[in-house]
């Protein structure tokens, strides 16, 4: 069928087809499942939903709850409701106080702003509700709006209405200007701060990736709680204005109680002066208080929450270590409050026990002291734990050891070599088709301040100098730059090299010499180490992982070849011998499947079963040998030199090996080497093509001359590979 666009569209096939048929079965069961949810309920069948859905806790039970919130808002209450909901609105906000206290860290209480804008909500509808049965019905007397009101009008006025009112007054003062106001301004500072610290925190998180001290799966976790507290701060700075915001509401509501009821109460129902003031004040203030002190209790718990910060563990441990943490300031308290007692005027009971407690405090820690930071005190720290020896014979794959003058390229806001050391793996990862180790990055003093040191498994395989501050100018023919600087040697590369002053960077790229700076170098060096040595980079453990991390498609086939056919060691080898001849083996499926036909074809021992796998794999050969002409340039050997390289094989399989005599052998490398000059004058890389038998020889032979060269056979070229012999060796 044609598309809206004019272009065919092609029937979905393999994968997609089965993705397809399983997408229209879903939405199919989908719909006959609504379809017979719908029937069930047009007959009846709504009563057998269980009536647990709708118990608190559950997605029905809260969305009933926040409606009925809301309704309360319109809807007259009787007294009876009334007095429930009043209830629950003080006890839920001794609750929410009693976690903020028992919390060990803020993001264990990740649905505090939700909670918050819940119980504002709350609060806001009851007193809507209380307003409207003062109004309505405080002529009837002090119990118009509830028995919860009437109490705590009583309680706190004690009967004279000046006093209540002046210490409800009080409340509202304390909860908006300081509670309220306090915690307002640290939430909105400490949402600020984390999300300017955000950047710094990520690439700490990939410093550590990169260098191994973690593996993807901790930096997951750490980017997850990361989007998590920003996510939280930011809540908590918006979910403050909901306290500040009710504290506001709960002010103006009492006023427009006050004034509202005496008109009502004087002028509609004709009541004394003194008698109307006396009962709506009494449930005004009773009212106040019934909302102000579910606020403060909540508005106390926001900021608990957000002073807590970076402190460990709940308050109530944090505090008592803190504050009783060492022996000095308990004994001056021990004794300041003694001295007190002893002045004239002040009562000595309180005094006395305050200092018999503090100065009992303070001689327990003198004599169990803790790792305190005092130096007069004698620290008692537990002994370290003593690492497990089998951390002595742990072996990192990669390292990378830094003298202490090039500890700037992975500190500070702009770590340029953690960076480039990721993006070198990932670069890998694409090119060769597995990801590499870690590479650990370590300081060594040992080492000169300039001096850098690649390891494999603890044993060096590069090094280099660098200088910090400036760059390396080359040129592209090979010779020295005519540029003032400190004279050099590329290390990946052993080419000269001029370390410039970044000043002379213009002048060095218009005489066109490539300039890089010294992050640049060490990572390229890293990189050609790492490729040269692929091979001891892929482990048992690495093999393993990359089969299992095939598609599930791609799982039948593993389980058919391993460990029926072959075992995973000979999969590692024959993957081991493409890497060490820089083949990628990114097209897994298509190395198993070729593995897999050379058993069926009797074909024993890794060489074999490695040339088979070449051999399949020839256009993905060729293709990264082609040149920028378009073309593969090769190197043949005449006739005379492949009969005499084939007559020199002794053995049999794994065992064969060429016994040229020496002096012939050095005449063929003589011969090889000007084949090389004379392709490398004309500007080709060239690639030397045998036959297939002597290729391993010629491969031996090859790696120790020019080891960037490859050699193919003859049936490793692809058919429609076009090849130029730029040379000869006859």
């Amino acid at each position: 069928m044609n598309t809206a666009d004019g272009s065919s569209a092609k029937k979905p096939t393999g994968a997609l087809a089965e993705k397809t048929a399983a997408a229209r079965s879903k939405l199919t069961s989908a719909t006959r499942a609504l379809s017979q949810s719908a029937g069930t309920l047009r007959s009846g069948g709504w009563k057998a939903i269980s009536w647990r859905s709708f118990l608190p806790g559950t997605d029905v039970g809260l969305a009933l709850a926040v409606v009925a919130v809301l309704s309360i808002l319109i809807l007259p209450l009787p007294t009876f409701i009334l007095d429930m909901g009043l209830s629950l609105s003080i006890t839920s906000s001794v609750l929410v106080l009693m976690v903020a206290l028992f919390l060990e860290r803020p993001l264990d209480f990740t649905s505090f702003p939700t909670l918050l804008l819940l119980t504002t909500l709350l609060r806001l509808a009851l007193e809507i509700a209380t307003t409207r049965l003062i109004l309505s019905h405080g002529n009837e007397g002090t119990y118009a709006a509830g028995h919860v009101v009437a109490a705590f009008g009583g309680f706190l006025m004690g009967g004279d209405v000046v006093i209540g009112g002046i210490v409800f007054a009080i409340l509202l003062v304390v909860n908006f200007m300081v509670i309220t106001k306090g915690s307002g301004r640290i939430a909105e500072v400490a949402a600020r701060f984390f999300l300017d610290s955000m950047p710094g925190k990520q690439m700490a998180i990939d410093a550590d990736l990169s260098s191994g001290a973690i593996n993807e799966r901790v930096a997951r976790l750490k980017r997850k709680e990361l989007e998590d507290e920003s996510a939280f701060y930011g809540s908590m700075d918006g979910a403050a204005k909901f306290v500040r915001g009710d504290a506001i509401a709960g002010i103006i509501i009492t006023a427009i109680n006050i004034v509202g009821g005496l008109a009502i109460g004087i002028l509609r129902h004709g009541m004394p002066l003194n008698e109307a003031a006396n009962t709506f004040t009494t449930l005004t203030v009773g009212d106040g208080l019934v909302s102000q002190i579910p606020a403060l209790l909540v508005s106390t718990a926001a900021g608990i929450v957000v002073t807590k910060g970076g402190t460990d563990g709940s308050a109530d441990i944090a505090l008592v270590r803190q504050l009783g943490n060492n022996h000095k300031p308990l004994a001056i308290a021990a004794i300041l409050s003694a001295l007190f007692a002893v002045m004239p005027g002040l009562p000595a009971l309180p005094f006395l026990l305050i200092s018999v407690l503090a100065g009992a405090g303070a001689w327990l820690r003198h004599k169990a002291p803790t790792t305190s930071t005092d130096g007069d005190v004698t620290e008692i720290a537990a002994p370290p734990a003593a690492a497990p020896i089998s951390e002595v014979l742990r072996l990192d794959l990669l390292r990378l050891e830094l003298g202490f003058g090039l500890f700037p390229l992975i500190s500070g806001d702009n770590p340029q070599l953690t960076e480039q050391i990721k993006a070198l793996r990932r670069t890998v990862a694409t090119e060769m088709g597995f990801i590499t180790p870690p590479i650990r990055i370590q300081d060594n003093i040992l080492l000169p301040s300039e001096k850098y040191v690649i390891k494999l498994k603890e044993i060096e395989i590069g090094s280099g100098e660098v200088k910090p501050g400036k760059l390396m100018a080359m040129t592209p023919s090979g010779g020295v730059p005519d540029l003032p600087g400190d004279k050099t040697t590329e290390p990946a590369f052993g080419l000269p090299a001029v370390w410039i002053d970044p000043s002379l960077k213009s002048k060095a790229t218009a005489l066109h010499c490539t300039v890089v700076d010294p992050a640049s170098v060490i990572v390229t060096h890293l990189s050609e180490a790492v490729r040269q040595n692929l091979p001891d980079l892929l482990t048992y453990v690495a093999t393993q992982t990359l089969l299992d991390d095939l598609p599930r498609e791609q799982q039948k086939l593993v389980n058919d070849l391993i460990p029926s056919q072959v075992p995973l060691s000979t999969v590692q080898r024959v993957l081991q011998a493409l890497l060490a001849e820089r083949v990628s083996i990114r097209d897994l499926p298509t190395i198993l499947e070729s593995i897999q036909e050379g058993c069926s074809l009797n074909l024993r021992g890794i060489p074999a079963l490695t040339a088979h796998v070449r051999g399949r794999l020839s256009r993905q050969i060729c293709h990264t040998l082609i040149g920028p002409a378009g073309y593969i340039p090769i190197i043949t050997l005449s006739p005379e030199w492949e009969s005499d390289f084939i007559s020199h094989l002794a053995g049999q399989g794994e065992d064969r090996r060429l016994a040229m005599p020496p002096s012939m052998l050095n005449r063929f490398v003589g011969k090889l080497r000007e084949a090389f000059n004379t392709a490398s004058a004309s500007g080709e890389v060239p690639v030397v093509v045998v036959s297939s038998p002597v290729r391993d020889s010629m491969r031996s032979i090859v790696e120790r001359v020019r080891p960037s060269v490859s050699v193919l056979s003859q049936s490793e070229i692809y058919p429609r590979a076009r090849i130029k012999t730029v040379a000869t060796v006859s």
